[in-house]
């Protein structure tokens, strides 16, 4: 590194220079690439926010700064010092809570104060001022069991709170609670950060929730998928608190969702998704045939194109719900989306307005012309009239992980079936191509 390098590196709490990390592919079929050179710095005194879709490695990036993972390539920073190990720089904040089941509250707090050798009367008095802090006094004796999910929450944002860490990383800490209950606490940890109250010196929380990263972050940055890589990323110039009814609010909310909805959109320094020219290699929305079908009836009977924004507020889809079957639309012809604002097709108020043996016939027709995977699947049973699953499962396994080779196979099996195109015997685990007569 220049001393230039150096010295910006020595100027952020944590920094990742381009950071790649590679997964095995099951049986040895290569490697499956999560983030592909990315760099992040966080700042003193500000909350950062990554935001994007289902599968860019957001979470994984925030292990690897958190030193629970290694990346492949490049190198993470804390304090200007190469990262080996955990960092101790960092306390995380997780989605599933994990508090341990035979550990009282207070107990549980103390965790992370008890491995690194705090006396007992000290990790008592930092815990107790935790477990204040996040609304729980009352509750230091009660197990997890006995708790709500906003309760565990509290729990592990007390844990964190209680190690005073420069950075603390949360990881889609409001996405396992029901909706008031993550307003709740989403508005009193935002209310800490407000009051110069908070435990530590700067946020990185991950997301997929737009409206989230603009009301708690002053920086968000947005990430590509296939592989993870930054595309660019957005300063959020407004005073706090902020109003989620005011124009500028939903101005900004409203860009982030055309950016998010098409991804060769510039933002600062964009990076073009490559396409894929592998049947095997073009990802399916994971959308069924029935939202998409659903999506196309209520913007038919809307008239005109609309604001994805106003459209997810309307139908209360959160992004990563609604987002996959908008792809779909889009994937299939049936809609375009331009400047955030979705608009269909001829072919998708023709779909709209048809009976249901047309809408499948139409379906049918825009799937093998749009859909690679399921277009491949129907070919090779054109031929052998019928084939176990597992013969396309690994194919797909070389270029998956198996989660998402299983969900991609059950994506063009659901859509297979509605064109009627195959049939998929679950038992057996056998599809058969569908009567042509």
């Amino acid at each position: 590194m220049t001393i230039a390098e150096v010295s910006a590196t020595n100027s952020a709490l944590i920094s990742a220079e381009c950071v790649s990390k590679v997964f095995p592919l099951p049986e040895g079929h290569g490697v499956f690439k999560v983030l592909n050179e990315v760099s992040v710095k966080v700042k003193e005194r500000e909350v950062l926010a990554l935001l994007g879709r289902s599968g860019c490695g957001k979470s994984t990036l925030l292990r690897i700064l958190a030193g629970l993972i290694p990346p492949s390539s490049g190198q993470v920073f804390s304090n200007g010092v190469a990262l080996r190990g955990l960092n101790s720089d960092v306390a995380m904040v997780f989605q599933s809570f994990a508090l341990l089941p035979w550990l009282t509250v207070q107990e549980n707090t103390e965790l992370g104060l008890q491995a690194r050798g705090v006396a007992r009367s000290e990790r008592r008095e930092r815990a107790l001022k935790a477990i204040d802090m996040v609304g729980l006094d009352g509750f230091e004796s009660a197990y997890p069991k006995e708790l709500s999910g906003g309760m565990k929450q509290r729990v592990g944002f007390a844990r964190a709170f209680v190690m005073e860490p420069q950075v603390l990383l949360m990881d889609e800490p409001f996405s396992a609670l029901d909706v008031l209950t993550a307003e709740n606490l989403r508005n009193e940890i935002n209310g800490l950060w407000q009051a110069g109250n908070f435990p530590a010196q700067s946020v990185l929380i991950v997301t997929h929730h737009i409206e989230e990263a603009v009301l708690l972050s002053d920086r968000i940055i947005i990430l590509g998928a296939n592989p993870g890589h930054i595309r660019g990323e957005i300063a959020v110039d407004m005073p706090r608190p902020r109003d989620r009814n005011s124009t500028h609010f939903k101005v900004l909310v409203d860009h982030i969702y055309t950016v998010m909805t098409n991804p060769t959109a510039e933002v600062g320094t964009a990076v073009a998704i490559e396409k894929q020219s592998s049947p095997y290699t073009t990802p399916l929305p994971h959308a069924r045939a029935g939202g998409i079908s659903g999506l196309l009836e209520v913007e038919d009977k809307q008239g005109h194109q609309e604001d994805i924004y106003q459209l997810a507020v309307r139908l209360r889809l959160d992004v990563d719900d609604l987002l996959p079957i908008i792809d779909a639309t889009v994937l299939l012809g049936f809609a375009i989306v331009e400047q955030g604002d979705i608009k269909l097709t001829n072919a998708g108020r023709e779909f709209a307005r048809a009976s249901i043996l047309e809408s499948k016939e139409l379906f049918r027709r825009q799937v093998l012309e749009r859909a690679p995977l399921v277009a491949t699947i129907y070919q090779t049973l054109r031929e052998c009239k019928t084939m176990l699953a597992d013969f396309f499962l690994d194919i797909l396994d070389e270029h998956y992980p198996d989660p998402e080779a299983q969900r991609q196979f059950a994506t063009a099996i659901d859509w297979g079936r509605y064109a009627e195109l195959f049939e998929y015997n679950a038992q057996e685990k056998r599809l058969t191509i569908t009567s042509e007569e």
